[in-house]
């Protein structure tokens, strides 16, 4: 049966504007990314009920540890992007991740103290959190234009809250038959599966979606130029300055929910805990996908990106001035769901449309830096700020909850400010390192 005359096709001309050529593409991305976010999904509640046993500042520690072991690891994934051929770049990612969830099984299986395993898996399943979903909306960006991503990533962003449901429905009902050990394996072995969807859509590019690759200049295809120019690309140019930002205060948010949600579920035993977050995550993406599929293409083409991209930072903002009017567990609960779903379902396509205005290599260099070492980044230093708010100032929820409504505040701005930027085209190049075309390595290590 023709694309065209699918029933899958005609849901989806339905809700967006996909044109025939597109559907096979969108359709593959769409499962993708269903199984990649399953796979985080199963990990995130076991990560998270883990943090319970440790108290703030032991947490503040392992959010520091992670920072550090994030821009480690976007480094070093940087010499890979310069040296690996580009085909073979983002499938060897998530083996390499697969195969690291496979050792901590092994030494979660055989070692006599559990402490420093489980905080050593803490921190690597953090730095997967933002890692795997980094590389794929960088494939993404580079895999459709600028035009087709206004139309598209809402809908293939509804998949990651598919994923969303799926994966943690497995440790919401089955963690304790199962054990959080064999959860691991699970989730690494569906790690392997979205290699070959992504080879089949690297020939959907230029068959199905018209979109020229690029010529690269390095040795054997891979994106050649600087390791580390990345770094250099994010600090000299403010477009990119201006999202980092905006990523840097959403972690402010998220980490003030996170620590209030962790320190009120302490009275749990470990399997209750991890079935509550998973629960909130199947609330979250069950709002995510409705938001995303029915909702936030028409927002974008309506009101423009200034305000998609500010829309649940002004809704956060307000939602942290009633919690500090009534603060109880029931509303941060809700706050927590209501800035994970609008964040997975608005803002993050919003966010990753900024993206298609810049060229390949700063898609696979500079934004891994945006998104997971500015990232960790903002999330020690909030954690660190909570940490002083509660036991250094002894603040209370309420309290909290009003520094929380201020960062919000200047969250919305930049937000405007930087859809307003993006609609004006200034986005459209970055500013290169000069050394960036001179230092081309000379072999690919794949």
């Amino acid at each position: 049966m023709p694309a065209s005359n699918s029933p899958i096709f005609n849901f989806l001309t339905k809700i967006s504007k996909i044109e025939a050529s597109e559907a096979k593409a969108v359709l593959c991305s769409f499962l993708f990314v269903v199984v990649l976010m399953s796979a985080y999904y199963i990990l995130r509640p076991v990560r998270d009920a883990m943090a319970s046993d440790w108290t703030d500042a032991e947490v503040s520690w392992l959010w520091t540890l992670n920072f550090f072991i994030s821009t480690a690891v976007v480094a070093v994934y940087g010499i890979a992007v310069s040296r690996v051929r580009f085909r073979l770049l983002v499938p060897a990612m998530y083996a390499i991740f697969a195969l690291t969830f496979v050792v901590f099984y092994l030494l979660a299986s055989t070692a006599a103290d559990r402490t420093l395993v489980d905080k050593s898996f803490y921190v690597w399943v953090s730095v997967f959190s933002l890692f795997h979903i980094s590389v794929f909306w960088s494939f993404m960006s580079d895999l459709f234009s600028k035009e087709q991503a206004g139309r598209l990533f809402s809908i293939i962003a509804a998949g990651a809250s598919v994923g969303g449901l799926v994966g943690p429905s497995i440790p919401s009902f089955f963690s304790a038959s199962l054990g959080t050990d064999n959860l691991m394996l699970i989730a690494s072995l569906m790690l392997l599966i979205p290699i070959p969807i992504i080879f089949y859509l690297q020939s959907l590019k230029v068959s199905d979606l018209d979109n020229k690759e690029p010529e690269l200049q390095a040795p054997r295809g891979a994106i050649g130029g600087n390791p580390f120019a990345g770094f250099k690309m994010f600090f000299s140019n403010p477009y990119l300055l201006a999202i980092g930002l905006f990523i840097f205060l959403y972690t402010g948010i998220s980490s003030f929910v996170y620590f209030e949600l962790k320190n009120l579920l302490s009275a749990l035993s470990r399997p209750e805990r991890t079935a509550v977050w998973a629960q909130m995550d199947l609330a979250v993406n069950i709002l995510s996908i409705a938001t995303g599929l029915f909702a936030t293409s028409r927002i974008v083409g309506k009101f423009g990106m200034p305000t998609t991209i500010a829309l649940v930072p002004v809704m956060i903002c307000v939602g942290l001035l009633i919690l500090a009017v009534s603060p109880f567990l029931g509303a941060v609960v809700a706050l927590q769901v209501i800035r994970r779903a609008g964040n997975y379902a608005v803002t993050r396509p919003a966010r990753e449309m900024l993206f298609t205005r810049v060229d390949r290599e700063t898609r696979f260099k500079a934004k891994p830096v945006i998104d997971i070492v500015a990232y960790r980044g903002g999330d020690m230093l909030m954690a660190w700020l909570f940490t002083g708010l509660t036991q250094g100032l002894g603040l209370g929820l309420a309290a909290v909850a009003l520094v929380g409504a201020g960062i919000a505040a200047l969250w919305s701005l930049v937000g405007i400010y930087l859809g307003r930027w993006f609609e004006q085209g200034e986005g459209g190049s970055v500013d290169r390192p000069s050394e960036t075309s001179s230092m081309a390595p000379q072999s690919s290590v794949i």
